[in-house]
C-alpha cells in the first residue's frame, strides 16, 4: 500500500494519520495497469475506477485521427504521480495526437468523484468519470 502511518502528538493527544508515501517511496514494479483508449469521440472506458493507496500506470492510447486530451484537472490535483511528464505544465491533462501513448504511474491518495473529459470533443460527448475508493 503506498501511504505511510505517521505517529503525531499534539498536547496531550496523540493520533496515528495516513499521509500519501512521497512518490520516490512507492514501488513502482507492482503498479496495476490500466489501459484507457481514445477515439473519435469517445473514452474506452469512459468510466475508470482506483483505490486509494495503491500504485497504478494508467496506460492511455490515441486510437483515433484526431488530437484528444485525457482532462481531469481535479483528478490530477489529488494524485501522487512518479513523474508529470506526460502532463501538459498545467498539470490538467494529458494531450495525445494520433496513434500516440503514454503512461501515468499514479496513486490516489483519497476517495472522490472526478470528471473527465477531452477539452476538444467534450461538446460531442467524449466525456467520462474517475472514480476513487
Amino acid at each position: 500500500m503506498a501511504m505511510r502511518v505517521i505517529f503525531a502528538a499534539i498536547g496531550s493527544l496523540a493520533a496515528f494519520v495516513a499521509t500519501p508515501a512521497p512518490a520516490a517511496d512507492i514501488d513502482w514494479t507492482h503498479a496495476k495497469q490500466v489501459d484507457e483508449v481514445t477515439t473519435e469521440y469517445k473514452f474506452t472506458p469512459a468510466h475508470l475506477r482506483f483505490q486509494a493507496g495503491t500504485p497504478y500506470r494508467l496506460h492511455i492510447a490515441n486510437r483515433g485521427k484526431e488530437t484528444h486530451e485525457f482532462h481531469a484537472p481535479e483528478f490530477f490535483a489529488a494524485i501522487t504521480v512518479r513523474a508529470a511528464a506526460p502532463l501538459n505544465t498545467d498539470h490538467t491533462e494529458i494531450v495525445l495526437q494520433p496513434g500516440q501513448e503514454k503512461d501515468l504511474y499514479f496513486v490516489a491518495a483519497k476517495p472522490g468523484k472526478f470528471s473527465l473529459i477531452c477539452s476538444d470533443h467534450d461538446w460531442a460527448g467524449m466525456t467520462g468519470e474517475i472514480v476513487v475508493k
